[in-house]
């Protein structure tokens, strides 16, 4: 695997640019010095390099050099909107979804989900896993985690998929990235006819991921690993 430069969350690309207290961090372990330069982003699209031109025991202090294009969007935005999980599974879903892409994650509530709500904290930490996620993938781009609504409140601009065995419907015979696309993922006990009957009303289309009974937290990494692999 290549060695990518290191990186650091910077407010907003500016000429100069102060660290916050948790990138400062981050700096001091990574053991740089004065005239050393580093990749920067803002986590809303914006990329550069900079050169590191103060350092001391409480702040850091970085001087732009360049703007850089990203070429690690798709097209339009994609949101993941899945059902809520029990333990660790929405941290792996969102790291991996940060790599793969997501520029929104949408917890959603639905009638068999594995736990009915998340804590503050909860959310924190995802935020967190993005974020890191984001900066180990070369991503200018910090997805988004929005806090749990019920499925009867999500809505959904452009296209929008969920995933259900049986479906007749494949992922990239229909995204067409004329417009944002919405991808939805079930729990474990999958969707209640209630739920079915909502995503019906929210005009989703039903899309199939293969013969095999996927995991709730492999599902929506399939959906996205199928967009990663069209080269888009």
């Amino acid at each position: 695997m290549a060695r990518h430069r290191h990186r650091v969350k910077v407010a907003a690309l500016s000429e100069q640019m102060e660290l916050s207290a948790a990138e400062f961090k981050h700096l001091a372990v990574m053991r740089l010095s004065v005239g050393d330069s580093v990749e920067v982003f803002d986590g809303s699209g914006e990329a550069g390099e900079a050169e590191l031109i103060h350092l001391d025991a409480f702040s850091a202090a970085l001087r732009l050099l360049s703007r850089q294009d990203s070429a690690a969007e798709y097209p339009q935005p994609v949101t993941l909107a899945i059902a809520l999980l029990k333990g660790d599974k929405l941290s792996d879903v969102v790291r991996a979804g940060t790599e793969l892409g997501v520029s929104t994650f949408q917890l959603l509530r639905t009638r068999y989900a594995d736990v009915p709500d998340i804590g503050d904290n909860k959310l924190i930490r995802l935020r967190r896993v993005a974020e890191e996620a984001a900066k180990q993938s070369q991503r200018a781009v910090v997805p988004g985690v929005l806090a749990p609504l019920p499925l009867s409140a999500l809505s959904a601009a452009g296209q929008c998929f969920y995933a259900h065995p049986g479906s007749p419907g494949k992922l990239l015979e229909q995204v067409t990235w004329t417009s944002a696309l919405t991808l939805i993922s079930g729990p474990e006990g999958g969707f209640a006819p209630e739920d079915l009957a909502q995503l019906s009303r929210l005009g989703a289309a039903p899309i199939t991921l293969g013969p095999r009974i996927l995991r709730a937290e492999t599902a929506p990494l399939a959906l996205l690993g199928a967009l990663a692999a069209s080269g888009v």
